[in-house]
């Protein structure tokens, strides 16, 4: 697999650690934030970019600058995302839209573009969450952020079958991180991003199965 990754939501929490563990570990990274603006990784191996997951336009210029860089890319973290509705009870009707415009659309016209200039031999991996699980799903808030998460594992088994045997894609739930997505995930997580990160990564590097969704935290596989 080559080694340079692009991390998409790289300027905090999840997605701020897992670039600086794989800069770490000798990846080139080329990490992703709405303004392009990640001053708190000073690494010569690392890049930042603009990336606005709402805008098309903004989709499609990164793709286009990631097709003019001379070494290809061999692993893409979909790690970018928002959860406006969670822990509330019903739906309304604008933060719907703009969790499924970032989560949804934007990651998998990102993904279909980006997958395209991948080499045989890499990796996808969609930060997804056991939130996303319908088998396990025993609660009934959240109701955007669950069915993204959903959405985002249907794509995963989907594109895992279009490109099997080219590039590896798996949905990984990153466990119950002290981010500050919401006031008791900051409160209560269980993972620093840190402790995330490491076994994400470790997950990629070691144990990463084509059409796959792994619980990081507890190390095993999910039910769908």
């Amino acid at each position: 697999m080559n080694k340079l990754a692009i991390v998409t939501g790289a300027s905090k929490g999840i997605g701020f650690a897992l670039a600086n563990k794989l800069l770490s570990k000798g990846y080139t990274v080329i990490g992703t934030s709405r303004s392009g603006n990640i001053s708190d990784i000073s690494n010569s191996n690392f890049s930042a970019l603009s990336l606005d997951l709402a805008g098309s336009a903004s989709i499609s210029s990164f793709v286009e600058l990631i097709k003019n860089k001379t070494e290809e890319v061999g692993l893409l973290i979909n790690n970018a995302g928002v959860g406006y509705d969670l822990d509330t009870m019903s739906p309304e009707e604008k933060s719907y839209d703009a969790t499924f415009d970032i989560n949804v659309k934007g990651t998998v016209f990102l993904t279909e573009g980006i997958s395209k200039l991948m080499p045989s031999g890499s990796k996808i991996a969609n930060i997804s969450s056991v939130m996303g699980s319908i088998s396990l799903c025993g609660s009934h808030d959240s109701v955007a952020y669950r069915m993204s998460k959903s959405a985002l594992n249907m794509y995963t088994k989907i594109l895992s079958d279009r490109l099997a045997g080219k590039v590896d894609v798996a949905s990984i739930h990153p466990g119950w991180v002290r981010t500050t997505i919401t006031e008791s995930c900051l409160k209560h997580g269980r993972l620093t991003p840190g402790q995330s990160a490491e076994r994400i990564v470790d997950y990629i590097e070691h144990q990463f199965k084509n059409g796959d969704y792994w619980d990081a935290e507890r190390g095993v596989h999910l039910e769908w």
